[in-house]
């Protein structure tokens, strides 16, 4: 009679033990459950809201398109695109878009010329590189060993520039690798490059795009922006400076330049001497526009960046498309 009580406290204790892990049990089960639904939550907000970006890419498309068919020689200032942000309220939420000129810029794919993986080294392409970089404040000498890195990188032979690196520079780094012998799809590959660190890659930036061809980019003059003054300094290999380029600018007529022939008659330009290259560049038609798009649905967001192309006579398409922000 005397253990009674002992298995009595035994038993007591062995339920409240169990009851306790229960307990545990059920909290995890129930933490598990309601991560599991808030997962799921949030990856049906974050669909819907790409859903939602891809259709606003798609509207921009086809505003882009109806756009040039309004004036195949020049493209229309207005209604007013070029740096507006539209912006679209949604049910718990709301969408954001920002079209832009996407040629006004250095095509780093031009340092080289020719078809798919048979690149070599261009001459007015690297000048302008170079112009660009005097343009910005970026140190001479440090240009000129990124821009021969920069030949080496896209074209198809082995020989190495003065100041350049082909494969076997990069062959000994911690984490090796090559070349890439093809234009660059991305801006952002410039920072595999020889030579490039983080200050020159921020200075050049704003400045530079790779868009999917070796031609040097058109410049519109129609829609560049007084700050984007260092492009016509490229263009004219620096004669004509940074603050002269913005007066230029400052004084485009208000429904901008009829045509280049306009554009190069302006007495501050008139007497330059530019390459025939050069003055060909220059034009009043926009074919590659800069896309990005902002969704806020739900608590979550979602961020589309694209390159848009408008050929001659057909619909706009999507050259490059991102989730991210461009680098």
């Amino acid at each position: 009679m005397a253990r009674r009580p002992d298995r009595e406290g035994m038993a007591l204790l062995t339920v409240l033990l169990l009851v306790a892990v229960m307990s545990v049990v059920a909290v995890a089960i129930l933490d598990d459950v309601r991560f599991s639904v808030r997962r799921t939550t949030n990856a049906e907000g974050q669909a819907q809201a790409q859903w939602y970006a891809s259709g606003a890419e798609m509207l921009a498309r086809r505003q882009i398109t109806r756009l040039l068919e309004a004036d195949g020689a020049k493209t229309p200032l207005e209604p007013e695109w070029n740096g507006r942000r539209m912006t679209f309220p949604i049910d718990d939420g709301v969408i954001s878009a920002v079209v832009t000129d996407g040629q006004a810029c250095f095509n780093l794919n031009s340092v080289v010329q020719g078809i798919g993986e048979d690149l070599l080294y261009r001459p007015v392409g690297v000048a302008q590189f170079m112009a660009l970089g005097r343009a910005v404040g970026a140190p001479e000498s440090r240009m000129r060993a990124v821009a021969d890195a920069l030949v080496d990188w896209l074209d198809v032979d082995e020989e190495t520039r003065p100041l350049g690196a082909e494969d076997g520079a990069y062959a000994g780094l911690s984490t090796p690798y090559r070349t890439g012998g093809v234009m660059l799809s991305e801006v952002s590959e410039l920072r595999a490059i020889k030579g490039m660190d983080a200050e020159l890659y921020n200075r050049l930036r704003p400045w530079v795009c790779a868009l999917p061809t070796t031609r040097l980019s058109p410049i519109n003059i129609n829609t560049l922006r007084p700050d984007q003054a260092p492009l016509l300094t490229m263009l004219t290999n620096g004669q004509v400076n940074p603050i002269n380029a913005k007066s230029v600018l400052e004084r485009r007529p208000r429904g901008g330049w009829a045509d280049p022939t306009v554009f190069w008659s302006e007495p501050s330009l008139s007497t330059v001497d530019v390459t025939v290259e050069a003055r060909e560049q220059v034009t009043v038609l926009t074919r590659y526009f800069n896309l990005r798009v902002d969704v806020e649905y739900g608590g979550v967001r979602a961020v589309r960046t694209a390159l848009l192309y408008a050929p001659p006579g057909d619909r706009t398409r999507t050259v490059t498309q991102r989730w991210i922000p461009e680098e």
